[in-house]
């Protein structure tokens, strides 16, 4: 098998249980219980940020501005799949619309991440299927190849395997390794409890107890000046 021209039919996908612990878990809380650096570059937005996204990685590594075997991955990938396109990061081309995606959606496709352009910007951001990009233009792409499918990808700034779980919402993207995907699941929607339970003090009381900064201000040495 030829590396750098290679398609792979199938991946483990973790079980759709797994998957679906995430649901309604901002993806910050998730980053938070990761170190806080576990998402995708900031670069990549959502092109409807009312669209929240949570599926398996289905990815493709393509040359930038190619998007041969992001067509192909449209007929391959399963219901609940995301396709994730690594694209270097290129700006020059728009690698799916308005088109592409309502297919995607047709299909029973969870989403389509690219580190990379797409076009019918408004008509996505209309769509109830969620879209995330690294930009916008109406230059469309070749379609050319090479390119691998379903094989790790570098995409803006982290690692993605085919069958991590991705999830997204208007702040970003996060993608998770099965094998720490239930403890991370539990430690995530435990820590948004938490911060829903400081809003309601905010919104019901005015109080946001916070006892570490006083703690922290005397540990560096702060001093008080009237």
């Amino acid at each position: 098998m030829a590396v750098g021209c290679r398609i792979k039919r199938n991946f483990e996908r973790p079980d759709k249980e797994l998957v679906e612990a995430f649901r309604g878990i901002p993806v910050a809380n998730i980053d938070d219980q990761c170190g806080r650096i576990a998402a995708v570059d900031a670069s990549i937005y959502p092109l409807n940020p009312k669209a929240r996204l949570l599926g398996t990685a289905f990815t493709v590594n393509a040359p930038a501005g190619d998007n041969l075997l992001f067509h192909k991955a449209l007929d391959m990938a399963q219901p609940g799949d995301v396709i994730v396109l690594a694209n270097k990061g290129s700006m020059s081309r728009s690698l799916c619309g308005e088109i592409m995606s309502s297919y995607a959606k047709s299909r029973g496709l969870a989403g389509i991440i690219i580190d990379g352009c797409v076009r019918d910007s408004y008509a996505l951001s209309q769509m109830d299927f969620p879209v995330y990009a690294k930009g916008v233009t109406p230059n469309g792409p070749y379609k050319n190849g090479p390119g691998e499918m379903n094989f790790p990808v570098s995409f803006a700034g982290i690692i993605i395997n085919p069958g991590d779980i991705i999830v997204g919402d208007s702040d970003g993207l996060i993608a998770i390794r099965p094998e720490f995907a239930k403890e991370l699941a539990e430690k995530a929607r435990a820590y948004h409890a938490g911060e829903e339970k400081q809003l309601e003090g905010i919104h019901t009381r005015g109080e946001w107890p916070r006892p570490w900064v006083d703690e922290t201000l005397e540990k560096v040495g702060f001093e008080f000046v009237d």
